[in-house]
């Protein structure tokens, strides 16, 4: 072998590594973009970046297959009259008004075209087209399950519908009032 095969070999190794540094590098950005929040907290899941870029590429595969479709308007309003419903009923009964909400987040979600699945699905699946206010729903169905067993106080309820109304105001349309008002919110 001589010196100008090995340099030509050694300049193409080179090369190849740079390329997949830089579509490893291009992938990192792309995932970090759309999942936002929840790529960091894929890889801390999973203790692992690539396995947690692999399992974001997996979920976001799957979700650009759903047909997720933004509400009709008389969809929108019906869903709108629902939460104010719910949220005024809030105040007179709160645990039946969580129940509601938790019901009605579903029936938003179902009627855009996600998948009605157990809830870490539901919430990984909202996470790839919505990943600012996914955390939202986690906190809100924690809470959720935390009164169902009769753990949650009032307060956490009311923190709760916070965390559910930032969620269906995303999913229904309503994202300029979610941008305005950050994460935070009265009820």
């Amino acid at each position: 072998m001589t010196t100008t095969s090995i340099l030509l070999i050694l300049a193409a190794v080179l090369i190849i590594a740079a390329a997949a540094y830089l579509l490893m590098r291009q992938r990192s950005l792309r995932l970090r973009s759309r999942f936002g929040p929840e790529y960091t907290r894929a890889v801390e899941e999973t203790g692992n970046k690539y396995k947690a870029e692999a399992r974001l590429e997996k979920l976001e595969k799957r979700v650009d297959k759903f047909s997720i479709q933004p509400l009709s308007p008389a969809d929108a309003e019906r869903f709108r009259d629902s939460w104010r419903v719910i949220q005024a009923g809030f105040v007179d009964d709160p645990r039946t008004a969580l129940g509601d909400a938790d019901r009605l987040i579903e029936g938003v979600m179902s009627a855009r075209g996600y998948p009605v699945a157990d809830f870490d699905e539901r919430a990984a699946e909202i996470s790839a087209n919505h990943p600012l206010v996914v955390e939202h729903y986690r906190a809100g169905h924690h809470i959720a399950q935390r009164h169902k067993q009769g753990l949650a106080s009032t307060e956490e309820m009311r923190q709760a519908m916070i965390h559910y109304r930032t969620l269906f105001e995303e999913l229904s349309g309503d994202t300029e009032k979610v941008r305005a008002k950050g994460a935070g919110g009265r009820l």
